[in-house]
């Protein structure tokens, strides 16, 4: 997958896990971090239960990544003191 996928990846699972989770975004860039991360934990999740991980900007990709950076993002409340509610 190719760097900017990456990016549009990124961006709408951060945008959308952002929602999940406070109900507001974290800004743009770290929405896009986040989602990027989220991407790559929830491909290496997915992989490690025996399900293909993120294969591109598609529908099942989207949702690995939004699972991914919704506990990205949980973990990232827990470690800053910030509240998810």
């Amino acid at each position: 997958m190719g760097f900017i996928a990456w990016i549009v990846l990124g961006l709408i699972a951060g945008f959308i896990a952002s929602k999940i989770v406070n109900k507001s975004g974290q800004g743009l860039l770290l929405d896009i971090v986040l989602g990027i991360v989220g991407a790559v934990v929830g491909g290496y999740i997915f992989s490690f239960f025996g399900v293909g991980g993120v294969t591109g900007v598609n529908i099942y990709s989207i949702v690995i990544s939004v699972v991914g950076a919704v506990i990205v993002l949980w973990i990232y409340h827990a470690v800053s003191g910030r509240n998810t509610l």
